[in-house]
Parts: C-alpha cells; structure tokens; sequence
C-alpha cells in the first residue's frame, strides 16, 4: 500500500520514476527474481496506480562478479538476459543500472574493471535493449579498444563461461598492478620531450590540433599541408575533416566535453579560412582555363556537406548562446550551418529556408514569448508546405510544450518538430532525420508525443482549480501591525548606476550556470563549483575552462571592453483596494493625493492544494493604504559584448566568442546581486546592518526578495513595459526592450525589490480564464492580446 501511495504521489507531480527490484524479502540477484518483481511492480503501477509506462524506469541491480564465490558467478548474464525479458514483458519501460557495481572486487584497477563494463554494456544495451548506466565516462573503453587476452577475459567473466574466468582476471589485474607501479616509478618509460607531436608530419600535426583544439601553429601547419598536397581542398578533405570526425565520435560518445568541441571548431574554422584564398584562386584559373567567367561561379557551393541546417532565434528574442553552440557542434559534424541570428521574424525565417534550400530548421529563444512565435513559425510552414523538419531549443523550451503546442501544428513523418535538450543532442537528431533510419526514429517521437499529448490533457482534467474569487479570499496575509512595512528609503526616485566596474562585482559571480552554459556537469557530490572540479569525469576539463574564462575576465577588466550601468527606483507604493495589484508613487506627497505614477498588476495562485497553503499573489507582500510601505525595482546591463562577439567572429574564434558572452551573462547576474545587496544596505537601508558573505548571498539569506517579471512569481513579461516607464530605463541607462519584451543588450537583469521579510519567491502555475479577463481589465487590454501573452501559464486552450 506504501508503494502504491508514493507511486500516486510521484504520478500526480508529472514525475518520473525508478524502481529497484527489491521485494519484501530484499533485493533481485537471479534473472528469474529480476523479472518477477519488477513485472509485479508494472502490474501495480500501470493497472492499479495507471501510471505511465513509458515514465517507469526499472533498476534490476547490477551486482558484483568476479568475488570468488560461486553464486555470485552469474550476475552480469543474469542482469542481461533480465532486462530483455523485461523490456518484453513490460512495454514502455526503460532500464537503468549502475554499471561500477559489476566489477567493484577489482577496484583499483582502472584498465580491468573498464574492460568488464564495456563488454558487458556491449550486450546489455545492443542485444538486451538497456537504456541508462551510470558510468565513467572519462574512463570509457571502446570494446574495439580492448586487447584481445583482456577481451576474452572479461568475456568469460561477465558470461560465466568457465569455471577459472575469475582466476584468469586476477592474474591480468595483478600484472596490470605491476604496471601501474613501474608507470609511477618512470621504470622502463621512454623520456619524450615535451609537444614530441610537433615531430610528426604536417598532416599528423593537424590531425592532432584540431582533436586537442589548439590553435597556436595552425597557418604554419596548414601551409606546409598545402604545400605536400595536390590541391588545398585535399587538405580539408584529408587531415581536416579526419580530425573532425574524430571529435564527432568522441564527443558522441561522451568522452570530450563541449568546450573541447568548440576549441577543435575553432582550430577547423581558422585553417579553412587560410585555404579559402588559394582554393578561390584555384578555381578561378581553372574556370578561365575552361573559357568560362569565373564571376559566374557558385560561391555557396555546398555539395560536400552532410546536410543544410538554418539556425534562428525567434522575434523578439535576443538571446543566442544556445544557439551558436548548437552550430558549432553540428558544424563539426560536417553540417553546413546557415546562422540567420536573432530576432528574426516568421516572414525571414522561411525566406531563408528557401533561399538556402536547407534540410533542417532550427529554432531557438529563451523568454516566455518565443514560445508562442515557435508556434506561429510551426503553423506557417505548414500553410506554405514547408517540407523540412522543425527542431525547437532554447532554455524556456520544453518536450512537453514541443508535443502540446508546436507538433499539432507542423508534424509528419516527413516534416516532424522535435525538441532538441542541448547540443550534444543535436547531431544524433540531425543525423537520424537526414539518414536512411528517419522513419523509426519520427514514428518513436511521434508516439512519444501523442502519449505525451494525452498526459498533459488528462492532467488538466485531474488538476482541480479554485475559482479567482477562492483563490483571493485564501491569499497570503501579513500582519502589518505586528511586522510593519521596511522603514522608508533613504533616497526616493531614480537612481543612475554608472559607477561600478566588473572587478566589483567579480565577488558576486555565481559560477555554476556558466558551466551549465557549457554542458559540463559533476556528479554527487562534485555537482557545484568549485567542487565540479573535483569530479573524475568533467573535472579536468572544468578546471582548464575556468581557467580560460579567467583570463579573458582580467583581460575584460583590464581593457575596459565591457561596461556595467543600471538604474534603480524606490518609491512609496500600496497594495490596490481589491489587493490584487500594487500602486506607485513618485513622492509621500503623491501618496497622500492619491496620485499614482503607475499600477503593477500582479497575478495569483489557481490551482488547488492538497496543503493549507496560501493562495500567493506578490501583490500581499505590500501593505495596503493607510501604511507606509515601499516597492523597489532596478533594470541592469552589461554593455560592450556585441562588439567582442564581432571581433571573435572576425578571427573565426567561436570559442572566444562564446566565453565572451557566458562571461556577460555571469557578470551581470553578479552586478544584479551586488546592487541588490546595496539597495538593501544602503540605497533604501532596510537592512544597513547586514553582513553576509557572497555565499550566503546566492543563497539568499537576506530579508527581501527580487522577482523579475517574466518568471514564475509574475510570468507576465508585459510588465516590463511598466516597470521602463517608472524608472525610464532605455533614457537613462540605455537598456531597450524588443517587441517581444526581450533585454536589450542580451546580458540584462531585471527585478522588482520587495523588502518585507515575509516575502517570498513562488510560482504563480497555470490560471484560468476569470482570472485571466480580470487581469486584462485592469492593464486595458483585450482578451485575445492578454491570452497570448500568458499562453504558457493558461490552463485552456485559447480560441
């Protein structure tokens, strides 16, 4: 019944889950109990609880081999002849492991206990259909890397197929011990001097550049390959692309990380654009030769590419991270990349696509808006018969959203949309719509999307909602009298913040979405910076990108090439007369008029609650009229990015270019936590005593809180537009906004300052159609226009 209970609760919260085969009387050791118990378990969740399949991950315990003990012989066969049965007894699942479990009685020894999990792996994920372990990836072995006595070994251990398997392991884990010993005293090693791989021949040398990403002998190395080489484009043929590829399969298989990839990117780019003229000149004598004008020759020739992808960022949407490293990743695949930048309208996209004659289109964007214009492509491609399918990427995107709104749209098996999580999907999505395999891979999407579809509406039938009335009369309240407004703040109005340098807000940085930013992720308990450097998979790779992001940091700071400016408004305000919004006023005196410099609409809780939790609204967090209460809000940026990225771009440094605007983003998130610090401390100096360190600062120890519109506590992004009128932000500070209300410059933050210690960050979840007309009402705007700004948020399908 326990089982049951937890079950229902995960299903209710949309999760998925993983379930260990243990039963009543302990865990699954034999094939036999693996199956029975997690067949029960199926039976349970699926029949009694009508929990998804396709949401049930199944762990049937990898347990250890090789420990001498006979029943313990079998495990790893008994695991893989498991999971097949388990895949065809219980349709939809998946089937999870932790793979360093298998060969834990030979720890220590790298070498052997990597050759027991690749031969195992083998045949648990290519024979018996296993989907997730959990592994080292740094320390991978190809079972084609495996020496032959090693491979028989560990063939014969993980099968069980004689009696001395485990005997014939120790005696290879023994000599490789003595190896590593010999290894760490330098016994029999040959000294190599250092950067020996400059020895080798030119095109060794590029092979090697470019799967090490360094890019200091390029041009010398290209030259002298042109030089040996018949024709300059043998060079990127031969040595260029062999590089390449390797990257491609070694990033596939996850044994380089992104950073890795981008500096390969930018050794391939430079050594391009260093052939580029004598391939041009090349061509064009060859032309004359022929008697033919060489002006009449194809520029955009593209035929030795493996596909043509358009890569965009939506209207309204300036944020293209994500997005240039997605086509840098499939540029080094071989993919032509035509990059149109961002907020580009529906009507570019499309002329583009044919313009270009691409095989895939990709969009792109971050703010809540984007998500409704990704709708809007979707439908004209489909009137325009487009052909080409849609891949959809960007922070704010989602599967669910992808399947729910997007793929009704534009989905066939010719033409799918596909949410695409982060680049290092993107190949294995291109690839699989450009190959000869494509109707597999769509018909699982597609059904994927269709089971996806009915969950999200069956969800909406099973979510209960209190009516707008119910949700105010059960809002948060906050006893003014016993817990009083902040005191006033020291200076009301607007202040310009044009003073502070990066290397003040250095202290601030958060670094741990910057290496989200880069796809590099420890595990526990390696998970956050600094300690992500500890890890055994991405440590290594972390320390060296951090390294880099510092040196161009101190270089930023020295060279003055980014600028931070900002402005802040404090002004008296009180919750309106229904408590469903927040007035502002320019002075006491205007309050006591009753003059209001302008009206913050805010949005609360619907969705019904199994707890006797509150109703929020960040509208109770201001005192009503009669107390002298205070709302804050500032609007910040980090100025000079666009102009390294060009300068980047110029040199054919993707990398440089994109730690560029990682670097931005983190410096004025860092801007945004010291400035808050100084409203709280000084500005306003509600609490000029504090003294918290950085740390306990990102973990928001302080009294207050700093929403920012287009987020969850008021996912209402066309309150900006409020917000840049009170503190005249793109007059003062010269930060713009798009017409889909994106910052601009890209690296901006904005945030309302609420100082009550009671305040709180919550999630407003989806509303319904009252609240929705009442909001409308009171920012004067029609229905449809406040439908489409709140999409993401409704819990109806709009008209």
């Amino acid at each position: 019944e326990l089982f049951k209970e937890h079950a229902t609760l995960i299903k209710k919260h949309g999760a998925a889950v993983v379930v260990m085969a243990f039963d009543e009387d302990g865990q699954a050791a034999t094939e036999d109990e693996k199956v029975r118990i997690c067949k029960r378990s199926y039976d349970i969740l699926v029949n009694e609880v009508k929990f998804p399949p396709e949401d049930i991950i199944f762990d049937p315990n990898v347990l250890t081999i090789g420990t001498g003990m006979e029943e313990h012989n079998n495990y790893g066969v008994d695991f893989i002849k498991a999971t097949k049965r388990i895949k065809e007894e219980c349709p939809y699942v998946k089937i999870s492991g932790g793979i360093s479990n298998l060969s834990f009685g030979f720890r220590g020894v790298t070498k052997i206990r990597e050759s027991i999990h690749s031969v195992f792996l083998q045949h648990a994920i290519l024979e018996s259909g296993m989907d997730v372990g959990i592994v080292n990836a740094k320390e991978m072995y190809h079972i084609s890397e495996l020496e032959t006595e090693v491979l028989k070994a560990s063939e014969d251990l993980v099968f069980n197929k004689s009696e001395n398997a485990t005997e014939v392991m120790l005696v290879l884990t023994q000599k490789e011990k003595k190896a590593i010993e010999l290894r760490k005293k330098g016994g029999g090693a040959v000294q190599v001097k250092e950067k020996s791989w400059r020895d080798q021949s030119a095109i060794k040398r590029l092979e090697h550049s470019l799967i090490n990403g360094i890019s200091e002998f390029v041009d010398k190395d290209v030259e002298e390959a042109r030089q040996s080489a018949e024709k300059p484009l043998h060079v990127i043929e031969g040595p260029l692309m062999d590089g390449m590829n390797v990257v491609g399969d070694l990033f596939g298989s996850g044994k380089m990380f992104l950073p890795q990839v981008i500096k390969s990117a930018r050794v391939m780019k430079k050594a391009v654009a260093y052939l580029l003229p004598f391939m041009e000149e090349e061509k064009k004598q060859n032309l004359l030769a022929k008697g033919l004008d060489p002006n009449d020759f194809d520029d955009n020739d593209d035929s030795n590419f493996a596909g043509k992808v358009l890569m965009a960022t939506v209207k309204g949407d300036v944020h293209d991270i994500g997005k240039n490293i997605v086509s840098v990743v499939l540029g080094c695949n071989n993919y032509k990349v035509y990059d149109i930048g961002v907020m580009c309208s529906c009507e570019k996209i499309l002329e583009k696509a044919k313009e270009y004659d691409v095989d895939v289109i990709g969009l792109s964007g971050l703010i809540t808006p984007s998500l409704d214009e990704m709708v809007v492509v979707a439908k004209e491609m489909s009137k325009a018969g487009f052909k080409q399918p849609l891949l959809i990427g960007g922070a704010t995107t989602s599967k669910m959203h992808t399947a729910v709104k997007i793929s009704p749209n534009f989905f066939t098996m010719e033409h799918p949309s596909i949410h695409v999580l982060d680049a290092s999907r993107s190949v294995t999505v291109v690839s699989s719509l450009l190959r000869e395999n494509k109707e597999d891979f769509v018909t699982d999407i597609m059904e994927e999307y269709e089971e996806m579809r009915e969950d999200y509406y069956a969800g909406l039938e099973d979510r209960y909602f209190l009516t707008y009335e119910q949700a105010k009369q059960q809002k948060f309240k906050i006893d003014f009298d016993a817990v009083p407004p902040p005191p006033a703040p020291k200076k009301i109005g607007i202040t310009v913040i044009d003073s502070v340098k990066i290397a003040d807000v250095v202290p601030y940085i958060d670094w741990n979405p910057f290496f989200q930013t880069w796809e590099l992720r420890g595990r526990y308990p390696n998970r956050g910076y600094p300690k992500i450097f500890n890890d055994e998979s991405v440590g290594g790779e972390a320390k060296k990108l951090f390294d880099d992001a510092e040196a161009m940091m101190h270089k930023i700071i020295a060279d003055g090439s980014m600028t931070l400016k900002g402005v802040v408004g404090l002004f008296p305000a009180n919750r309106s007369a229904d408590g469903e919004d927040v007035h502002v006023y320019e002075s006491e005196e205007d309050r006591e008029s009753g003059k209001i410099l302008s009206t913050f609409c805010m949005l609360r809780q619907q969705a019904e609650k199994e707890s006797e939790d509150p109703y929020f609204s960040q509208a109770d967090f201001i005192a009503p009229a009669g107390y002298k209460d205070n709302l804050g809000m500032f609007a910040v940026s980090c100025f000079g990015c666009d102009e390294l990225v060009k300068k980047y771009e110029a040199e054919n440094d993707d990398y440089s270019k994109i730690m560029s605007q990682s670097l931005a983003d983190r410096f004025v998130e860092a801007f945004a936590e010291y400035l808050h610090r100084e409203i709280r401390t000084d500005l306003w100096g509600y609490a000029a005593d504090e003294n918290l360190d950085e740390s306990d600062l990102l973990k928001i120890k302080y009294d207050g809180i700093r929403p920012a519109p287009g987020y969850p506590s008021q996912p209402d992004h066309t309150e900006k537009t409020t917000m840049w009128q009170t503190i005249k932000a793109t007059e003062l500070a010269g930060i713009e906004l798009s017409e889909s209300l994106s910052m601009m410059p890209a690296a901006s933050v904005s945030a309302l300052v609420f100082a009550h210690p009671e305040s709180q960050y919550f999630a407003v979840g989806q509303i319904a159609k009252e609240q929705v007309e009442s909001y409308a009402k009171r920012k004067t705007y029609d229905l449809e226009k406040m439908e489409r700004w709140l999409s993401p948020i409704l819990n109806y399908e709009r008209d």
